[in-house]
């Protein structure tokens, strides 16, 4: 069963999305979310960390404000 959560648009276009469902999705402040539109409705997705160099997401840690994969990691501390 789908839940329905009714929010109001502010005059900036802005929506909060509710306490409940950031935390039942794990989205915290400075998340990004990405905005996409399917079937004739809006989607949000949060966006999960990925490696700059193979885009995996498996063991990514930040890196100047980039991800970097552990795999990537050695291979760069192997050059």
């Amino acid at each position: 069963m789908d839940t329905i959560i009714v929010r109001k648009i502010d005059d900036l276009g802005r929506v909060v999305v509710p306490a409940e469902t950031r935390r039942l999705f794990n989205i915290h402040e400075g998340d990004e979310l990405s905005i996409t539109i399917e079937n004739g409705g809006i989607v949000l997705r949060k966006l999960e960390a990925s490696c700059i160099f193979c885009a995996s997401t498996d063991d990514v840690s930040p890196f100047k404000d980039r991800g970097i994969c552990a795999v990537c990691r050695e291979d760069l501390t192997a050059i």
